[in-house]
């Protein structure tokens, strides 16, 4: 291992020479309080920044050990320093310096939900931030007194601010990772409590533009309030700040299991709601106005995705007797409609284990949802392949224990199926369900249930190996992310428009390096797609997202990855355009 002075001294030799001579760089360097690693260097200016670990030894750090000493404050914890660091990187660090990538330095930082993730881990004895650095040159000639800048002044500093205790928010930390552990505990108990989501009272769930998940802000900003007939309680591990103070006791509404409507006027809050419950199957950082707003982990966002393609489903539950005789039961298209689309969704959930579905009509296809009376009466059922969701929709919280939460605005029809119905009111929730029973009873809909015969019991199907492929060329991989919903995988772009529960990019890049390492080490030909992520889970569970590493060694710097949930893995695979299937016997 060399010196810091050995590092310092080399940089400002390279300076004036070509790029590719930062090369020389990778290596360790001793900086008397913490290491740091260079592990990659970058091509070029305008490559993918040059990747380094920072490691400090815990006596250094000094962060007391009960901030990890479990599981789900260990995952808040490295997602809290992640922050610090990237906060002290964005007052310490200068900024650009020469052309394309040059003079950056960043973390993996997430938005407002905490995910596992690979920027900060914490081992036996240390603990090690991995980071970005954008080398710096103009043209492609090295800039060796900006690089010594960076690595040898600037790094230093953000050590001393972020990753110290004794410099950092000592009771912003212990907060963070306790309301972190607070959500987990709400989460574990909703299930023995008949419940599949909860919201706390004094939410805050709009968020403050289209394209931002900050909450709103401002005096005429709605604070949740729960109605007398849904609100629950929760005992939670630390104290929870709220209007009159702070307790460890958590008082909001519970939405039950069974099927629930989600109902109001127009710009009233409808689809507010759904969208923070599908995000509420992860924690959020404090202070985001959901960071009670907990939904049971196996939850699944449903919307109509035409142009996917479906892989050997059996539709048959929800489509038959398509023209020409084409069957159903072992569909494949590569251009789906988007009540065929909706209904493979589901089906494909349910494979590999949710137990919640989450739709709203807004991205719902029309003629999945319901037929009414009049349409019954004009097209006969011999003509309409469709059995709309609205008669599936008690049958699977009664035969599969699968509940659903709707937002339905425009069909009462649903009032007949329904467990629950909240009204939303200028964001505030009403449970108005006696009155939507009695409006049922008043004004029948007059139309006839179209599910002639059970759903059958759901088709396992296995994936086969040769068609998750991720080579492209000369590459024995090519896997990048374009955007939030935009997977490369080798040879071709998995489209993830219509996986709404994917919130970090990070997660879409790992949800490719998953893909890769279930291909050649899990997808036999043999093992079902639900077997097969529970695998992956397992994988994760026993070694970490440093499994998914783009270099393959162990120990250095494994990219940037957050944790997907299995549902999500399992979409991507099914979107796979390559991807063969065949149903289990």
């Amino acid at each position: 291992m060399k010196s810091s002075s050995d590092l310092r001294q080399h940089l400002l030799r390279l300076d004036g020479r070509g790029y590719k001579a930062y090369k020389d760089l990778e290596g360790s360097y001793d900086f008397e309080v913490y290491t740091l690693w260079i592990d990659h260097v970058q091509g070029d200016p305008f490559a993918e920044p040059s990747k380094m670990r920072i490691r400090l030894s815990h006596s250094v750090a000094g962060f007391p050990e009960s901030l990890w000493d479990n599981g789900v404050r260990a995952v808040a914890f490295r997602d809290f320093l992640t922050r610090m660091v990237c906060g002290a990187f964005q007052k310490i660090v200068r900024g650009h310096r020469g052309i394309g990538k040059s003079g950056r330095i960043s973390i993996d930082v997430g938005g407002q939900e905490v995910l596992e993730r690979t920027a900060v881990i914490v081992g036996d004895g240390w603990i090690e931030a991995r980071i970005e650095v954008g080398l710096p040159a103009r043209g492609r000639t090295i800039l060796g007194k900006e690089a010594e800048v960076m690595l040898c002044q600037e790094i230093p500093q953000v050590v001393e601010q972020a990753l110290k205790w004794d410099q950092t928010s000592q009771e912003d930390c212990q907060f963070f990772v306790n309301q972190v552990e607070n959500y987990f505990s709400i989460q574990s108990q909703l299930v023995s409590m008949g419940l599949v989501a909860f919201v706390s009272d004094d939410s805050i769930l709009p968020r403050s533009s289209g394209v931002s998940d900050s909450p709103l802000v401002g005096i005429q900003v709605a604070k949740w309030q729960s109605p007398d007939s849904l609100a629950v309680s929760f005992h939670v591990p630390h104290p929870v700040p709220h209007s009159k103070g702070e307790s460890t006791i958590v008082k909001g509404m519970g939405i039950p299991q069974g099927v629930t409507l989600i109902v109001g006027g127009g710009y009233h809050g409808k689809s507010t709601l759904l969208q923070a419950l599908q995000r509420g199957v992860y924690p959020h950082i404090p202070k985001d106005g959901r960071e009670l707003v907990v939904t049971v982990s196996d939850a699944i966002k449903i919307r109509a995705e035409d142009g996917r393609r479906i892989e050997k489903v059996d539709l048959s539950g929800f489509i038959q007797h398509l023209p020409k005789g084409v069957s159903t039961q072992t569909f494949s298209t590569d251009d789906a409609s988007g009540s065929t689309s909706q209904a493979a969704g589901i089906l494909e959930a349910l494979e590999v284990g949710a137990q919640v579905l989450l739709l709203d009509e807004d991205t719902s296809a029309t003629n999945f949802m319901v037929r009414d009376a009049r349409m019954q009466a004009l097209v006969q059922k011999v003509d309409e392949p469709i059995t709309p969701f609205l008669d599936r929709v008690r049958e699977l919280y009664e035969r599969f224990g699968v509940s659903t939460v709707l937002v339905m605005g425009g069909c009462g029809d649903y009032f007949d199926v329904a467990d629950t119905v909240i009204k939303m009111d200028n964001f505030l929730p009403i449970d108005v369900t006696a009155e939507a029973k009695m409006v049922a009873t008043k004004i029948p809909t007059n139309r006839q249930c179209e599910s002639q015969e059970p759903l059958r019991s759901l088709h396992q199907r296995v994936p086969q190996g040769h068609s998750v492929n991720a080579t492209c060329g000369r590459h024995e991989s090519k896997i990048s992310v374009r955007s939030l919903h935009d997977l490369v995988f080798g040879e071709d772009t998995i489209d993830l428009f219509g996986v709404e529960q994917i919130v970090d990019t990070s997660q879409t890049r790992a949800i490719g390096h998953v893909l890769h390492l279930a291909s050649s080490r899990l997808i036999d030909g043999a093992r079902t797609v639900k077997k097969v992520l529970e695998e992956v889970e397992r994988c994760i569970d026993e070694e970490g997202l440093d499994v998914l590493s783009s270099y393959g060694v162990p120990g250095r710097h494994p990219g940037n990855f957050a944790r997907p949930r299995r549902f999500e893995i399992g979409a991507a695979l099914n979107r796979l355009r390559t991807v063969c299937m065949r149903q289990k016997n």
